[in-house]
């Protein structure tokens, strides 16, 4: 049986294993995508995007 030493005190390298091993998986999905924009930050394009929508609506 190993002896437990604390995560500290290990080498940096198997801290970085430790927290790999520890972290989960996102399956293919890309957490950046995965952001829902402020509806309160400023949208350059949200007006022309707007725009192109009721354009595209058939009257």
């Amino acid at each position: 049986m190993e002896r437990f030493i604390p995560l500290e005190k290990q080498s940096k390298r198997a801290q970085k294993a430790h927290h790999a091993k520890r972290r989960g998986s996102w399956n293919g999905l890309c957490p950046v995508t995965r952001a829902v924009p402020s509806g309160k930050a400023y949208d350059r394009n949200r007006r022309k995007r707007a725009e192109r929508r009721e354009r595209a609506l058939p009257d």
